[in-house]
């Protein structure tokens, strides 16, 4: 599923650069290193003439996103577009306190100090939205809920990559396994199903996941997606069924889950699990199933 992945075109990652890998079209993956991880969040910059630069990482990636532009020829101010799939972890109403509730003590640690963009800035997208990449070439956006209510993908009109933020969950490229993200507050089934839906009717040619890397096998991928998803929920309803509260869910989930990922298990390397738990881990997930499943039953009654 890695196989149209060229050679890394940075420096090697003992000068501490972060690795740039080259992905055809004028595309570079760029490992933003979030919490000092190898390989968890990814940025890509369209190098067209009117260069892009899609997913930020966290504050504190900030320079290192700025040293792999460097390194690839484009200053801070060449920069014509910064574009995101979706905002989370910001200022705005209950965010953090939910990002506090999932994330602990480790918040600050994971996502550094939020800034605020000027509103100046910032551009907001309708349903469909284009952005333009010079030459001809786009950026088409398509409004994609279900992880968050604001999330977007995002196709490349000369590629036919789709860069499809948390919509689809979590690739494992280490292993090629497929987590979902389900955090809360805004999951739902859903939306979240008709948003992976809407990404296979475009019919991409490749799918770039913020977290991680690309991948080329998209139908097999997009299906394995809703699978997870699916699977997640029913897990998670047969443990309130069971009568278990939020942290007995958490483990029971988690432990009826592990299973489906064999590869991961079996690869021995407690650091890959260690990683992908910080961004989609059992407590996130089950969390965020949990409370939509607690909206479903409020408007129930």
């Amino acid at each position: 599923m890695r196989d149209d992945i060229a050679n890394a075109t940075g420096k090697s990652e003992e000068s501490g650069s972060p690795d740039i890998i080259d992905l055809e079209h004028d595309v570079y993956q760029i490992d933003t290193r979030m919490a000092g991880y190898q390989g968890i969040t990814a940025g890509y910059l369209i190098r067209s003439s009117r260069p892009c630069l899609v997913e930020t990482g966290t504050s504190t990636s900030a320079p290192v996103v700025q040293a792999a532009l460097a390194s690839l020829g484009i200053a801070p101010g060449d920069l014509a577009t910064v574009v995101v799939t979706h905002i989370h972890l910001d200022h705005a109403g209950g965010v953090g306190d939910i990002a506090r509730m999932v994330y602990g003590d480790a918040l600050d640690v994971l996502f550094g100090e939020l800034a605020a963009v000027p509103a100046t800035r910032l551009r907001t997208l309708e349903d469909v939205g284009v952005i333009d990449l010079g030459d001809g070439r786009r950026l088409e956006s398509y409004y994609s809920p279900g992880h968050a209510k604001h999330h977007v993908g995002l196709l490349d009109s000369r590629s036919g990559d789709l860069y499809v933020g948390d919509a689809a969950g979590v690739y494992i490229p280490e292993t090629g396994d497929l987590r979902p993200a389900t955090p809360p507050p805004d999951f739902d089934l859903e939306v979240a199903l008709a948003s992976i839906a809407k990404f296979a009717a475009l019919a991409p040619s490749r799918l770039l996941f913020s977290h991680y890397g690309p991948v080329s096998a998209v139908p097999e991928t997009l299906e394995r997606s809703a699978e997870e998803i699916s699977v997640w929920v029913s897990e998670t309803r047969a443990a309130r069924a069971a009568g278990m509260d939020l942290d007995h869910a958490v483990g029971a989930v988690r432990e009826k889950t592990l299973s489906r990922y064999a590869a991961w298990a079996e690869s021995g390397d407690p650091a890959v699990l260690e990683k992908f738990e910080q961004i989609a881990g059992a407590a996130a997930n089950v969390g965020g199933i949990w409370h939509w499943l607690d909206k479903l039953e409020s408007h129930s009654k």
